[in-house]
């Protein structure tokens, strides 16, 4: 058991190091323009797109966003 412990602490930290980087990628897309940077690249229209799939879900879309709020609540709550 202390396994999968060791191997859930470390895919949260994981996802906090990937959220960073979104985070990141966004700033410099938004201060550098989405052509000049290149690791970066891509990283907004992906979110918009994102966002437009769970809009024009509907009811589906609705319960696709409550349950990734639901992971992220109950993983901050533990941590």
């Amino acid at each position: 058991m202390q396994a999968f412990t060791w191997i859930k602490g470390w895919a949260r930290e994981l996802m906090d190091i990937m959220l960073l980087f979104i985070g990141l990628g966004v700033l410099v897309q938004i201060i550098f323009g989405s052509n000049n940077v290149g690791f970066f690249a891509g990283i907004t229209s992906n979110l918009m797109g994102f966002v437009n799939q769970i809009g024009s879900g509907g009811f589906v879309g609705l319960i696709a966003l409550l349950v990734i709020i639901g992971v992220f609540t109950k993983r901050n709550a533990t941590t």
